[in-house]
């Protein structure tokens, strides 16, 4: 896996757990932030933090983010204070950046100005729990469109069946791993004659309507 370099404008609560995780990950991940108390908290985990203010785009030249591979904006509770970093970041040429938004009004406009991914984790969240509520066995919503899902199909009805038997691609659905009643690990890439026994985990990957359809 390619190891990125990665900027970070405000470590609060979801700038800094997102710094550690990339960290965590072996990315090299650059902390700004303009509290002093935000920068302290991520010293143990970032090599490379600074209090400074980011609407300054001296500060952000002279910290070199023009050349980091993605940019995320993660600023507290000001629409204008992000906006106004945004474009000084789009103004030196930032390739790939990823703004969190505080309200729909603000998503809104980050998409106005052309921003290539616009974070809200609360709804995101909130999206992902209901989607589990509505579906039992899912694993994840894949942020593909189209309300993709990764979810696992315990085999009752497949039984004896193999996947080329059920053909569910013609339906519109993957099976990307197995994992084989007692056991604990999953096998990817299943091969697609063998024979599927009761208890069977199967990983699938594929629309929601379409995966709802299915009788395991």
């Amino acid at each position: 896996m390619k190891k990125a370099e990665v900027g970070i404008i405000g470590l609060g609560k979801f700038g800094s757990a997102l710094a550690e995780f990339l960290s965590e990950l072996g990315h090299t991940v650059i902390g700004v932030d303009s509290s002093s108390n935000a920068t302290k908290k991520t010293e143990e985990f970032l090599s490379q933090t600074y209090q400074a203010d980011a609407t300054d785009d001296n500060v952000l030249k002279q910290l070199r983010f023009m050349d980091l591979d993605e940019v995320i904006v993660s600023v507290g509770k000001s629409m204008e204070t992000s906006i106004l970093i945004v474009l000084n970041l789009q103004e030196m040429g930032i390739k790939r950046l990823a703004v969190k938004a505080i309200s729909h009004e603000h998503a809104v406009v980050l998409r106005r100005l052309g921003v290539h991914t616009v974070i809200q984790p609360e709804r995101d969240a909130a999206s992902q729990f209901a989607h589990r509520i509505a579906n039992p066995g899912m694993l994840d919503l894949l942020p593909l469109g189209g309300n993709i899902l990764l979810q696992e199909l315990e085999v009752n009805n497949w039984v004896g069946k193999s996947l080329i038997d059920l053909g569910l691609t013609s339906f519109g659905v993957m099976v990307v791993a197995i994992k084989r009643k007692g056991e604990k690990e999953y096998e990817f890439v299943p091969a697609a004659d063998r024979t599927l026994e009761e208890g069977d985990i199967l990983v699938a990957i594929g629309k929601e309507s379409d995966l709802l359809k299915l009788d395991s």
